[in-house]
């Protein structure tokens, strides 16, 4: 709910002369008076009827200081008492025509043919559609030239700044209910919904029979959900909020009693399932976290990060070999890779990718943080042979690499083969020394991951 709203406090009685009372909105200072296309349109018609552009000015300049009082909005007419800088007051008035009773029912046809129109305002909202269905049975809603009429008590027969001012605030009040300008029409909320209903209710009876089974046999047609929100039917309340599963789901043995179709991969399939359950069961857990539906959706993963996630899981050489194929990939390639995402998922996997190249300033960054890593009057700097992103020291099998994220990487050389050899650092040289010093062997670990795998292809383990 909006400040301005938060300031407007309603009062409708149930006859059929409504009255809203609208609290004095706070001074405007530093915004404008009309967000929306129909609070603009207000002003517009405020604008082109004054024939004095200096009394408009000294009413804006009046409205952003916060002379108006309470608003008062009734069928035909708004009231306010109005402040001039030595605190004399002035009451001002602003009158529009209201809908007679014809073009009230043509009103109420047309919206009642348009259920998108009651949705719409039940949003606060007036889509332009509805005021040119409007137009187009003869009515116009908002005020043109010449239909916003001054009354004022300090005797003006023109827009003075008194009637200027209030006129500035009504736009402020339409922004946030449009229902206000129903109401100088003619028609409170209350009143205008109830008459929707009705004429709703009636007009589905006349489509049935009154049987309350049109277009069908079998039982009673309903109303369209978007229609039954409009008009505030009363609908059971929501249940509460369901706590997130405490443990993952079993899948079930896909066993038929048939042999497998060729070319079917049970244990990949199985494998699959499992993991879009685990990955369910994970995204319900997110959606049911405090704070989840302000965090920003990340990005889906490409086809090569998805593999590389799935192989992580160890599913086994079979699938492994699969999961590379439909890649383009080699085994090696998904082994080196399944060790990066290990280490730092997909943020892991671009540094992996040799031919990322960080921009220039990025890399020049990059040089200055390896010039100040190592003191230079003690002789511990290592000579570094620089390619691209990645410099490696001399005469050794260690390396680091500059990540898109602005971190370092250490990388160690297994049988010619670059692995990764641990997480992210924020300064090169603790990178560099985990990689002089083997890090965590990523060749033995991968190589016991293949075993692995292979023992569960063979069903030793899991």
């Amino acid at each position: 709910m909006s400040e301005d709203r938060a300031h407007g406090a309603a009062e409708e009685s149930s006859t059929r002369t409504p009255e809203r009372v609208f609290a004095a909105l706070p001074a405007a200072q530093g915004r404008g008076f009309a967000r929306t296309w129909w609070g603009r349109t207000w002003l517009q018609a405020l604008e082109d009827t004054a024939l004095d552009g200096g009394q408009l000015k000294q009413g804006r300049k009046y409205a952003r200081q916060g002379a108006v009082g309470a608003v008062s909005v009734r069928p035909g007419r708004i009231t306010a008492v109005v402040h001039d800088p030595d605190r004399t007051t002035y009451r001002a008035d602003v009158l529009l025509r209201e809908l007679d009773d014809d073009e009230w029912d043509r009103m109420l046809e047309m919206v009642v043919d348009e259920a998108g129109h009651i949705a719409a305002l039940l949003d606060r909202d007036m889509p332009p559609r509805l005021v040119e269905d409007a137009a187009d049975v003869g009515l116009e809603l908002l005020p043109g030239i010449g239909d916003l009429d001054p009354e004022c008590a300090c005797g003006a027969w023109d827009h003075c700044p008194h009637t200027t001012a209030l006129s500035y605030q009504m736009a402020r009040l339409l922004d946030e209910d449009p229902f206000v300008l129903f109401l100088m029409r003619g028609r409170g909320e209350r009143e205008l919904l109830e008459a929707l209903q009705e004429r709703s209710a009636a007009r589905a009876a006349e489509g049935d029979g009154g049987s309350g089974t049109a277009g069908r046999d079998d039982g009673p047609e309903g109303v369209a959900a978007q229609e039954a929100f409009a008009l505030g039917a009363v609908l059971p309340s929501l249940p509460d909020r369901p706590l997130p599963p405490r443990e993952p789901a079993e899948i079930a043995a896909l066993d038929g009693g048939t042999s497998p179709a060729p070319g079917l991969d049970i244990d990949g399939l199985t494998f699959v399932a499992a993991d879009a359950a685990s990955r369910a069961r994970r995204a319900l857990g997110e959606a049911l976290s405090p704070g989840h539906a302000s965090r920003a959706v990340p990005a889906p993963l490409t086809e090569w990060e998805d593999a590389v996630r799935l192989a992580s899981a160890l599913p086994g050489r079979t699938v492994s070999a699969r999961l590379a194929g439909g890649c383009g990939r080699t085994e090696r390639e998904l082994e080196v890779a399944v060790c990066a995402w290990g280490f730092g998922g997909r943020e892991a996997l671009s540094v992996l990718d040799e031919g990322w190249s960080p921009p220039p300033g990025a890399l020049a960054r990059a040089r200055d943080q390896l010039a100040a890593a190592w003191p230079a009057e003690d002789g511990s700097r290592p000579r570094l042979r620089a390619t691209g992103a990645r410099w490696t020291a001399a005469g050794t099998d260690a390396q680091v690499r500059y990540g898109p994220d602005g971190q370092w990487w250490p990388y160690l050389r297994k049988a010619r083969v670059w692995w990764p050899a641990g997480g992210p650092e924020r300064d090169p040289a603790a990178a560099l020394a985990v990689a002089m010093t083997g890090g965590e062997d990523p060749a033995e670990d991968s190589a016991e991951a293949v075993g692995a795998g292979a023992r569960r292809d063979a069903g030793q383990e899991g």
